[in-house]
């Protein structure tokens, strides 16, 4: 029976979906397409030379694994990479495709590096601006950037690590990478802000000549609609014409906005031609944002679209000890891992549950004890939307048994051990919207029969196990309390 190439690729991304977590596989594996099945060789086309390079650093073990699984040991995966060199006209560029097999790295390499495209191409003839005088290039802008944001007081972790590289990336070379623009989004409360800023920060560091300016598109728009009531449109175009880096915050709020939207598109279309570097960020990716012109939109796509996740546990105490150190202040370390358990969406509510503790023991002359820290975070996260996570729930089942929560991922086999590392999955697959991979994955690194299993005996357990039963209905009152 012949199998077409989408029958071969959807079958490998089954098996993927199970072996990575939910974010991972929506980010890295849903853009990509299956082109071709010829013999042994699967074509698959992904959307630019980043993704395609993030895809061999991280996956290339899963890929070649299901691939041989799908296609037999002979089997090879190929790409074909997408170029995006629109001229500016909103025509599609031409497409551009390098066949790279997953079994040579150093395959791999080469032929990335030896591709025959001038990626520049479009750009090649500089346009020279007709309203700007030579002699006013040097013009000294107020960056608007704030000190503290920088890229030593961002905290790096799996949930922001590939915006966070390409941040620094084009802190190093503005203009002069394939993350032009450079999107950041996230839900809010994550640092979209303050990574855009150290770039920023970074850049005037490195760069000393360079203009950077940081703006928030509210501001942008206000600045616009005082330049048309003063007739000064152009002055408000050549201005921003002038920066080398033009950070834009809060890109979102464009929508509806048909005018500022054209003169936006000019000024984008203006720095990117020159080759100047643009940064913007959003509460949304491009797909998902409505009411802005597609021809601005599909700007928006040229370069890296990066996302901020929410910070896992470890990412969530770095972040809270960075803090601490910075303001020269100790508290006890359980205080700091019952904040991280307790406040787990949202970095600026973590902050400020901090802040709230040191605040209360100064004003009332209190030591900081875990006890006052549940006083505030009672108060606290009632205020706010808490979502059970699985290291929330490990923490509670650990602190119930009097474990140690490194138990929980060890390889251990000891009976209690196991039980509490069962309970843990059970409650992670009732209270959570994680899948089974991921649950196995912070449970010891378990696979999803193993969490089936895991499900299954709790379930069993309580219809034979009286006492068994109190312990699971207590645990459950606990984690959500």
């Amino acid at each position: 029976m012949n199998r077409t190439c989408t029958e071969v690729w959807q079958n490998c991304m089954d098996v993927i979906r199970d072996n990575i977590s939910q974010q991972s596989f929506k980010t890295w594996f849903e853009p990509i397409t299956p082109v071709k099945l010829d013999g042994k060789v699967l074509t698959i086309q992904v959307p630019s030379q980043f993704f395609y390079e993030w895809l061999e650093e991280h996956y290339i073990t899963l890929l070649r694994k299901t691939i041989r699984k799908e296609l037999g040991t002979e089997g090879r995966l190929e790409y074909k990479i997408i170029m995006d060199g629109s001229s500016g006209n909103g025509e599609q560029g031409e497409q551009f495709s390098v066949h790279m097999p997953t079994s040579n790295r150093s395959a791999t390499r080469n032929a990335s590096v030896s591709m025959p495209i001038d990626l520049n191409r479009d750009n090649a003839k500089e346009i020279p601006n007709p309203f700007i005088i030579p002699g006013l290039r040097k013009i000294k802008v107020n960056s608007q950037l704030n000190e503290s944001y920088s890229f030593d007081t961002f905290i790096e972790g799996d949930c922001n690590r590939l915006a966070r590289s390409a941040g620094y990336a084009v802190s190093q070379s503005p203009g002069k990478t394939a993350f032009n623009p450079l999107l950041i989004y996230s839900q809010v409360g994550l640092g979209k802000t303050h990574l855009a800023q150290a770039i920023g920060l970074d850049v005037k560091t490195n760069f000393p000549d360079k203009t950077v300016l940081y703006v928030t598109l509210d501001q942008f728009t206000n600045q616009f609609i005082d330049a048309v009531k003063n007739g000064s449109q152009n002055d408000f175009v050549h201005f921003y014409q002038m920066m080398d880096v033009l950070i834009v915050d809060d890109i979102q709020f464009l929508s509806g906005r048909e005018k500022t939207q054209d003169v936006f598109f000019n000024i984008f279309n203006h720095l990117h031609q020159n080759g100047k570097q643009l940064v913007i960020t959003s509460d949304k990716p491009p797909v998902e944002m409505q009411g802005i012109k597609p021809r601005l939109l599909s700007r928006f796509k040229w370069g890296l679209s990066a996302d901020l996740q929410v910070p896992d546990l470890e990412t969530r105490i770095a972040i809270l000890e960075k803090k601490l150190y910075n303001d020269g202040i100790t508290i006890p370390s359980e205080v700091v891992e019952y904040l991280a358990y307790s406040v787990t969406t949202n970095v600026r509510e973590l902050e400020g549950a901090l802040i709230s503790i040191i605040a209360q023991s100064s004003l009332n002359k209190k030591a900081i004890t875990l006890d006052l820290a549940r006083q505030m975070i009672d108060k606290f996260v009632k205020s706010t939307t808490r979502e059970i996570s699985i290291d929330y729930i490990q923490k509670v089942i650990c602190d119930y048994f009097s474990l140690p929560v490194e138990l929980m991922v060890s390889k251990t086999r000891k009976r209690e051990i196991v039980q509490a590392r069962q309970l843990a999955m059970y409650f992670s697959k009732k209270l959570t919207k994680a899948s089974l991979a991921t649950i196995g994955l912070h449970c010891g690194n378990k696979d999803h029969a193993t969490v089936l299993h895991a499900c299954r005996t709790v379930t069993n357990l309580q219809e034979t196990d009286k006492q068994f039963k109190l312990y699971v209905d207590e645990l459950e009152k606990k984690i959500k309390l």
